[in-house]
C-alpha cells in the first residue's frame, strides 16, 4: 500500500478535536486520516502519526516514509504553513491528511457520486 500526506488547513484546537470525535465510528476510519500539530515540525507529525488506530491495517513504517519524503520534497510548502500558523497564534494546530491512495481516491470518488 501507498500513502500520500499533505497538509490541509489551519484550525482552532476545538474544532479539530470535534471533528475526530464525530469521526471516531469505525465505518469512518476507513478513509484519510487527519493529523494535527501545533507545531510545524517533522518529529511533530510523525509524533501524531501514533494516534492513527490500529484498525486501519495501515503500514505505520510507510506512513512515516511518505510523511519524510513530503518534507524532503517539499520544502516551500513547509515554511509557508510553518508561517501560517505562527500567524494564527496558539489556539491553532496545522492539519495535516495521510491516506492510502486506493482509499483517498474512493473517498473522492464518493464525494463527486462515481462508482
Amino acid at each position: 500500500m501507498e500513502y500520500t500526506f499533505d497538509f490541509v488547513g489551519i484550525t482552532p484546537v476545538l474544532s479539530f478535536f470535534n471533528h475526530q470525535l464525530n469521526t471516531s465510528t469505525p465505518k469512518k476510519r476507513q478513509g484519510a486520516a487527519y493529523l494535527a500539530s501545533d507545531r510545524c515540525t517533522l518529529d511533530a507529525f510523525l509524533e501524531s502519526i501514533e494516534t492513527v488506530p490500529q484498525e486501519r491495517g495501515w503500514n505505520l513504517d510507510r506512513v512515516v516514509d511518505s510523511v519524510i519524503a513530503f518534507w524532503l520534497r517539499n520544502g516551500e510548502q513547509v515554511q509557508h504553513w510553518k508561517r501560517r500558523l505562527e500567524d494564527a497564534g496558539s489556539e491553532n494546530l496545522l492539519v495535516a491528511r495521510v491516506a492510502d491512495f486506493s482509499a483517498l481516491k474512493a473517498e473522492f470518488e464518493s464525494l463527486l457520486g462515481e462508482s
